[in-house]
C-alpha cells in the first residue's frame, strides 16, 4: 500500500482513503496565514525571462511541516520513510530530506485526515507569501554570441551567495515576515508544484524549490548537498509548506 501512496495524486488518494472510512480524529491542523492578492514577479533558475503572475488571495501554512507531523504520516502508512532519522517529538523543527514525491504524499495524507484539500504552492504563490523575506536577484546575461559570459556570470553569482549553516533552528528562528510567514529566508528550501520547463504533459520530472534563491531539482531528490543534479546553487535542505484550499 505504501508504494501506491507514494505515487498517487493527492486528490485521488484522499478520495480512496475516505472511501475506506478511516478516522480523522486526533489531527491538529496547522496554523495558516492569509496572503492577499497581488503580483508575483520572479525569475526561474538559469533563465533571464521574467515571470509575472497576478494571483488571488490564498491561505498557506505559517510554518513548514514539522518532523513530528511527518513522522505521524509515516506511522499512519501515508508517507514513505526518509533516509535520515526523524525525531517524532520534534514539533518545533522542520522536517527535511524530502523529495517532491515525499511532499506530495504528505499533502495527500493531510488532505485525507483533515477532510480539506492541501497542496504544494506554485512558485508564484510562494514568492507572494514570502514578500520582503525574498530578495529578487538580477537575471543572468544572455548573449548567444558568447555563451561563456553567461557561465561566468552564473559562477560569480553562486560564489557570492552566502552558504547557510546546516543546523536546523526551531520555527521562528529565521524570523517572521509581514504576512506572519515564518522562516521564508532560512536554510530550508520548500518544494513547489511549479515545473522547471513549460510542458503540456502531466509528467514533469524537475520541480522548482523556493527559498533564498530558486533552485530546480529532480522530483525524487532528497539531499541536494550530496552532489545532486540541480539548476543553480543547491539548497541547504529540502522541506515543505502547504497551501489549503477552501
Amino acid at each position: 500500500m505504501q508504494g501506491f501512496v507514494y505515487r498517487a495524486a493527492p486528490l485521488l488518494l484522499a478520495a480512496l482513503l475516505a472511501a475506506c472510512g478511516e478516522s480523522t480524529k486526533g489531527l491538529i491542523e496547522p496554523e495558516l496565514v492569509e496572503v492577499p492578492a497581488g503580483l508575483a514577479r520572479y525569475y526561474l533558475p538559469g533563465s533571464s525571462e521574467v515571470h509575472e503572475e497576478r494571483l488571488t488571495g490564498f491561505a498557506i501554512m505559517s510554518r513548514q511541516v514539522s518532523q513530528a507531523e511527518y513522522a505521524a504520516c509515516i506511522d499512519d502508512g501515508g508517507c514513505p520513510a526518509l533516509d535520515m532519522a526523524l525525531d517524532e517529538a520534534a514539533a518545533q523543527l522542520p522536517v527535511v530530506g524530502l523529495s517532491w514525491q515525499d511532499a506530495q504524499a504528505y499533502a495527500a495524507w493531510l488532505s485525507h485526515r483533515s477532510g480539506r484539500r492541501y497542496r504544494l504552492p506554485q512558485h508564484g504563490e510562494w514568492i507572494l507569501a514570502a514578500a520582503s523575506a525574498y530578495v529578487e536577484e538580477e537575471p543572468m546575461v544572455d548573449d548567444p554570441r558568447n555563451p561563456a559570459r553567461r557561465w561566468l556570470a552564473e559562477y560569480a553569482q553562486n560564489a557570492n551567495r552566502e552558504r547557510l549553516s546546516e543546523v536546523l533552528k526551531p520555527f521562528g528562528g529565521h524570523g517572521r515576515n509581514e504576512h506572519g510567514l515564518l522562516d521564508a529566508a532560512g536554510n530550508v528550501w520548500e518544494w513547489t508544484d511549479t515545473c522547471f520547463s513549460r510542458t503540456d504533459s502531466e509528467f514533469c520530472g524537475i520541480r522548482v524549490a523556493a527559498g533564498r534563491h530558486p533552485s530546480a531539482l529532480s522530483d525524487f531528490e532528497r539531499n541536494p548537498s550530496s552532489g545532486a543534479c540541480s539548476v543553480g546553487q543547491p539548497p541547504t535542505h529540502l522541506g515543505l509548506r502547504l497551501v489549503r484550499e477552501g
